[in-house]
Parts: structure tokens; sequence; C-alpha cells
């Protein structure tokens, strides 16, 4: 990729709690929690679209080539109608964001990113040692324990510039 900006900006959702990561070539410029506000009066949470939008907008630059690199998951034994509907309902909303803003979303399958960082079988918490690992200075903003859907988020964006090639891409 020499000669070419990429901003990437791969978002990892486990449900709507997840990571927005920004990368440009690979560099991370910024790390975020998906920003969500409360939905109804029994204080679930949904994505806060305007938020995202703005996160977005604010690394946009004309010169930069934007890509949306979204982990594709399904949906799992066990889980009930509402969650699986909310679930659905937030990755919308990312399509949605995407479509308005022209940016083209590519997905990566968990096996995929995980095998490349030899994560297949680990513990969750993992991907934050790994990412320790491959960004030292990004440490602060991985202490808790719960910060392993932003080192997903990083795992993944660090996957697609590695393996992006053309817009063939397949994760």
């Amino acid at each position: 990729m020499t000669g070419v900006q990429t901003c990437a900006l791969p978002i990892c959702f486990p449900v709507t709690i997840g990571a927005i990561c920004v990368f440009k070539n690979k560099d991370i410029l910024e790390i975020y929690d998906v920003p969500t506000m409360v939905d109804g009066k029994k204080n679930k949470r949904q994505i806060n679209s305007a938020q995202v939008t703005h996160i977005f907008k604010s690394f946009l630059h004309e010169s930069d080539k934007v890509s949306v690199i979204v982990e594709q998951v399904n949906a799992m034994p066990g889980q009930g109608v509402t969650s699986m509907f909310n679930f659905g309902q937030s990755f919308g909303i990312i399509k949605g964001i995407c479509a308005a803003l022209s940016f083209p979303i590519y997905f990566v399958r968990p096996a995929k990113w995980k095998k490349h960082f030899n994560l297949i079988g680990s513990v969750k918490d993992a991907s934050r040692t790994k990412v320790i690992e491959i960004y030292p200075t990004i440490s602060p903003k991985l202490a808790r324990k719960k910060d392993s859907n932003k080192a997903d988020a990083i795992l993944i964006g660090r996957y697609f510039i590695d393996n992006y090639k053309n817009d063939s891409f397949h994760g």
C-alpha cells in the first residue's frame, strides 16, 4: 500500500457494546467505545447513530480512502428474540450510516482474524494482550478487562490492513 493513504474504520460488534478504531495506514489514530444511548423505559441501550456518524466524519478528508470493516458474526443458539432483534438493528444502523456516507463495508469472519493472530481457542482477553504486544503505546486505553472489545476492533482493522490488496478482499 505504498503511496496510498488508507483510513480504515474497523467496527466490532458483540451486540451494541463494541468499539470503533480509526487507523491511518497501520497507525491507530483513536479508539472509541461505540456510543450508545438509553432506549425506552428499561434502560436498554441502542447505538447513538448521530455520534457514530460524527466520529466517521471527523476523520474524513478528501484525499483519504475510507473503508469500514465489520466483524461478520451470526446468531448463537440460545439467544433470545429480543436480543437478536437488537443485534440486527445495530448492524442495520452501521450499514445505513455507511450507505449514507458512501463508505464501502468489508466483512471479516472471527475465525479469519483470530487465526491470523493465533488466537483460535484462546480466552477472550488474549486479544488485549496481542494488541499491547503490537501497539505498546495503546496500553493505557486497554487497561480494563472489558476493553477486549476495543482490542478486537484493533485486530480486525489490522487484519484488514495486512490482507487488503484490492476490492476483491474476502474476509
